[in-house]
């Protein structure tokens, strides 16, 4: 496995860049808008990373931000989740699913699923490149509580 990025929810795009760049001395690496989700995403690195954060994606910190959410982010909900790449995702989940751990959103697409840590925290997992053909049983799978 491969250490990609946490993901954070934010509620004021400004101010968590004027906390984690203007004060903490991270570095904005990449900056995505997604008007059909109504979502901006915003990728950062710490100094010592930026060289390999600018080169592999990684490691960074993702500020997500919900455009039209009203909602206070409190109880952990601010934080999203770990992201991982993985060589094969159907192997490693069903390793994973073996091991006892649930698969609460399957790799029906062949490049992303989401597990939780015993203490619930969320992780991602991403196919290493380009998805796999999707493939039983995991295409037909549903989802299984919350990621």
């Amino acid at each position: 496995m491969k250490y990609l990025h946490t993901m954070i929810r934010v509620g004021d795009i400004d101010a968590a860049l004027d906390f984690f760049v203007g004060k903490l001395g991270m570095v904005e690496t990449r900056r995505k808008d997604v008007p059909e989700g109504k979502f901006t995403l915003i990728f950062l690195a710490a100094d010592q990373d930026l060289k390999q954060a600018k080169a592999e994606r990684a490691p960074e910190v993702e500020l997500t931000y919900n455009w039209d959410s009203e909602e206070t982010y409190t109880g952990g909900r601010n934080f999203g989740h770990l992201a991982f790449t993985v060589k094969d995702i159907y192997a490693t989940c069903a390793k994973l699913m073996a091991e006892g751990v649930t698969i609460n959103r399957p790799p029906r697409d062949g490049r992303m699923a989401f597990v939780k840590s015993p203490d619930g925290i969320s992780l991602e997992l991403l196919q290493e490149g380009e998805a796999q053909a999707p493939a039983e049983p995991w295409a037909s799978m549903e989802n299984t509580g919350s990621w």
